[in-house]
């Protein structure tokens, strides 16, 4: 059996990138450029001077503990939100006080925060961890194939996971497994902790070779195949074309965007028919609202496309290198974070910055996410963020 290659993470080169081949163990070169800490890496933008519009502040923080080499997704359930760390701490947060705070039965942890409300799902290596939220007493634990990066998807009725194999295992609310979903793995991929996208009835995944999959949640049969990028070039780095972060969805339109690939939008009404591509790169991902879809590209620039064609309306340059996530989309601004510790907002109709939030000087790896009227934010070192941009 052909042993697959998968790359490991440098301290922070793009949220899913990383340098070291498992087989040969030896240094990409030509990555170094990705990882703004590298000494041979081009710098980082200095920060312009800005005349902020919004005064932002936080209206709570909370420490849960380091991220380690995992990317943590805080889970937003209501007005509760579900944070962990690398260490197996796992707490439920309401207001940014602790209701609960409780140890995982193993350790270190890789992927989170899933929850539903009812229940809330980590995972450690090749085990699913899942939990009561409302005392965070353990309900069930389930072995997967291999280790998983991905933030479990707590739905009405499934938990769905994402192994780094490429293999989609939806389990009951019991632990029992319901169905499993799997696709060929090329020898190359990046390590990617992108989660799964859930529009009933279907559940989107990408996968390497730029693919972009709709599985029913019933039993998890492939409805529809999109094609967000084609995998070029004469070596297996030059075709790796992996779709590495979440898909997003509005209505009946899905966009997603591929490292080394384009920016696709799909049409779900009539099975996935391509709207429009655009030859943009990114791991980090994308963001949509009715007036455009936004894009961090692989150098930290931001794309603002028209949603309908993919026409071009601004692009933001001056955050070039600072390894930005995916932006989030608010009422009249966007939130980027930085691999410094700064949230970024912009507007959202020219791009220029509206205001900044400095946390605790440590990356931001996971998109920030919408708490109400508020925006969340988890950096590497464990805090966590509630901010108001007024």
């Amino acid at each position: 059996m052909r042993k697959h290659q998968v790359f490991r993470p440098l301290r922070r080169s793009l949220p899913f990138l990383v340098a070291f081949l498992v087989s040969g163990c030896s240094m990409l070169p030509s990555l170094d450029r990705l990882n703004p800490f590298a000494s041979s890496a081009p710098k980082m933008a200095e920060l312009p001077a800005i005349t902020p519009l919004l005064k932002v502040r936080a209206i709570w923080s909370y420490s849960i503990g380091k991220a380690g080499e995992a990317v943590f997704y805080p889970a937003v359930a209501g007005e509760a939100v579900f944070v962990a760390a690398a260490d197996g701490a796992l707490a439920r947060l309401e207001d940014g006080n602790a209701r609960w705070r409780v140890q995982t039965e193993k350790k270190p942890l890789t992927a989170g925060v899933g929850s539903n409300g009812d229940l809330v799902v980590v995972a450690a290596g090749a085990t699913v961890l899942v939990y009561s939220a409302a005392d965070g007493s353990p309900r069930w634990q389930a072995k997967v194939s291999s280790e998983v990066l991905a933030p479990p998807l707590v739905t009405e009725d499934l938990v769905l996971v994402k192994s780094g194999d490429n293999r989609i295992v939806a389990f009951d609310h019991a632990g029992r497994q319901k169905w499993l979903y799997q696709r060929p793995t090329p020898s190359l991929i990046l390590r990617a902790a992108a989660p799964l996208a859930a529009i009933d009835p279907f559940v989107l995944s990408g996968f390497p070779n730029g693919k972009l999959v709709a599985l029913a949640l019933t039993n998890g049969a492939p409805v529809w195949e999109g094609t967000v990028a084609v995998p070029t070039g004469s070596s297996e780095l030059e075709r790796m074309a992996d779709v590495a972060s979440a898909p997003v969805v509005l209505g009946a339109i899905g966009c997603a965007v591929a490292w080394q690939g384009r920016v696709s939008c799909f049409d779900f009404s009539e099975n996935g028919r391509v709207l429009w591509s655009r030859d943009i790169s990114s791991a980090a991902g994308l963001g949509l609202d009715q007036r455009a879809v936004y894009v961090t590209d692989e150098r930290s620039v931001l794309h603002a496309l028209a949603p309908e064609s993919g026409s071009s309306l601004w692009r933001q340059e001056k955050l070039l290198r600072r390894n930005l996530t995916a932006p989030l989309p608010l009422e009249a601004h966007l939130a980027v974070g930085d691999a410094k510790g700064i949230v970024h907002f912009l507007s959202r109709g020219d791009g220029e910055f509206t205001g900044r939030f400095e946390t605790d000087g440590s990356p931001i790896l996971s998109a920030p996410q919408s708490l109400r009227q508020y925006v969340l934010v988890q950096t590497r070192a464990g805090h966590v963020y509630a901010l108001d941009a007024q």
